[in-house]
């Protein structure tokens, strides 16, 4: 059974790439794929229940499919283009492709552990990739080599832990840090009481009240965080910042974070 919070999600995704009808196929593809939809899950309870982490399942992977293609759609408008369109190796509906499926698996590696995941997330997500790129491009073997290859890139990117090239793979990176909300904190704060290594980052994203999308002032994409409580700047500073300043698309991004109530600091 799916979530309420799931179920709202998929419904926003969907609204992002309906104008895009293979896409739209592809992704109603993954939504209904019960492997991923187990691995997911799995990912999830591994994550909070046996590492004290914050929500790394299917919430999170949608979330943050959700604010990736939000954010390649705002660079869409602007007339900036993505590497594949920029390279000519491919379409704009291409790299929405890539970045769907990208956020959908790109944390199956909590499924083993926190060490090195994302590159657990490429074994888990490659033989996946593979189906659901064989359905929806049956006689491209081009083009489903080259949204592989892309996608593959935007997960083992995920954490900051490699450089990469692609604003596509740039994106995932910012879309990533950007969900840090104190939903995902919620139920690792009520069920883990003993103190552990790392909690700064659970009462960090606690503090956080609202990450908010949206075309921005001086350049294309604006990120503007809102919290509680001066905590939750750590959240600000070695998580999301982190992430920003190692994309690709950094250029294309203002960032904006405050308490509730007080001036806002601008990052970039």
């Amino acid at each position: 059974m799916k979530s309420a919070k799931e179920i709202h999600l998929e419904t926003r995704l969907k609204e992002k790439v309906k104008d895009y009808p293979t896409c739209s196929k592809l992704l109603n593809y993954l939504l209904e794929d019960e492997e991923l939809q187990c691995l997911q899950d799995y990912a999830n309870s591994v994550s909070i229940k046996r590492l004290g982490y914050n929500d790394h399942g299917p919430v999170h992977m949608r979330q943050v499919a959700n604010n990736a293609i939000k954010m390649l759609n705002i660079l869409h408008s602007s007339g900036i283009p993505t590497s594949l369109e920029k390279e000519e190796t491919g379409t704009f509906e291409d790299s929405l492709c890539a970045v769907c499926i990208a956020g959908m698996i790109h944390d199956l590696g909590m499924t083993i552990g926190r060490a090195s995941h994302e590159q657990m997330s490429v074994l888990l997500g490659a033989p996946l990739i593979d189906r659901v790129l064989k359905e929806i491009f049956p006689g491209d073997i081009q083009k489903r080599v080259i949204i592989k290859s892309l996608a593959l890139e935007c997960v083992i990117g995920h954490m900051s832990s490699r450089k990469i090239h692609s604003i596509e793979a740039g994106i995932i990176l910012i879309a990533d840090g950007c969900d840090m909300t104190k939903g995902r904190a919620r139920i690792p704060l009520a069920i883990n009481k003993t103190p552990k290594v790392g909690d700064i980052h659970k009462y960090s994203a606690n503090a956080i009240k609202h990450v908010r999308i949206c075309p921005g002032d001086n350049k294309p994409i604006k990120i503007q965080v809102e919290m509680t409580g001066d905590v939750g700047f750590f959240q600000i500073e070695e998580v999301l910042l982190t992430k920003v300043d190692s994309s690709p698309a950094k250029q294309y991004v203002e960032l904006y974070a405050g308490v509730s109530g007080e001036e806002f600091k601008c990052y970039l």
